[in-house]
């Protein structure tokens, strides 16, 4: 019951399996969410069955079902202190083959979904005095991208989402922040040939693509008492990369 509590969306794969071990190490009880079952217990097994980690499935933009497990959440552990939007979807389609399904779609999942979670677990933590809550942005919130406009349109509306929340929230002792990865080795970024990896990691200054645990540390930094006096902030982990 002493243990803080972390909820992450998206937490079976990638940057978000990562923030997952992350928190874990750090003595957190965590609650992880993947979009099946199936996922999720997949999940739970690649992580030994840690007694510290439980899993979810609700969908995400489901305002009842987040706002019931969160509650659940509270009552069984005790508290939920920390939040972690990390579901989302990115997308390269060309924009005169966009159609307002695909666009919606995207919207849902990487600006919906973090505003119904945000907006569950911020009631809880108003409540119990103090909660930080921190949101996947992307490098592409700067930059754009040249094709697949759904993804920055999202990242761009993340980035406003934790800004204007870190200024109302505040005086409820909850911090609001962001980060923003570059590129990020993720199954699809492993299955380029080399000839399309090798001048991405020439345009980054540090000289390399980023990990999953990269992006894992700085959530957890955000989620410490170290980032105390830190809110409203979308902070970059793409090693300098300017697209």
């Amino acid at each position: 019951m002493s243990q803080k509590v972390a909820v992450i969306t998206g937490g079976t794969r990638g940057i978000g399996f990562a923030t997952v071990e992350a928190f874990l190490a750090e003595g957190y009880t965590v609650v992880l969410y993947g979009s099946r079952k199936e996922t999720v217990d997949k999940a739970l097994e690649e992580l030994n069955h840690n007694p510290n980690v439980s899993g979810r499935w609700s969908s995400l933009v489901d305002e009842d079902a987040i706002a019931k497990d969160f509650q659940e959440i509270k009552e069984e552990f005790g508290s939920l202190d920390v939040l972690v939007n990390n579901a989302g979807v990115s997308d390269s389609t060309p924009f005169l083959s966009y159609t307002e399904e695909k666009f919606k779609k995207i919207i849902d999942l990487n600006v919906v979904a973090p505003y119904v979670c945000s907006h569950a677990a911020a009631l809880i933590m108003k409540e119990q005095g103090h909660g930080v809550i921190l949101t996947t942005s992307s490098m592409v919130s700067k930059y754009g991208q040249p094709s697949g406009v759904a993804y920055p349109v999202s990242k761009f509306a993340v980035n406003g989402m934790t800004i204007s929340l870190a200024r109302e929230l505040g005086k409820y002792n909850i911090r609001v922040n962001a980060v923003a990865p570059g590129i990020t080795i993720t199954d699809m970024v492993k299955a380029l040939p080399e000839n399309m990896i090798n001048p991405l990691i020439s345009s980054i200054p540090i000289r390399r693509i980023g990990e999953p645990e990269d992006i894992a540390k700085a959530f957890v930094f955000l989620a410490s008492d170290q980032a105390s006096y830190i809110t409203g902030a979308i902070l970059p982990v793409d090693g300098a990369m300017n697209t």
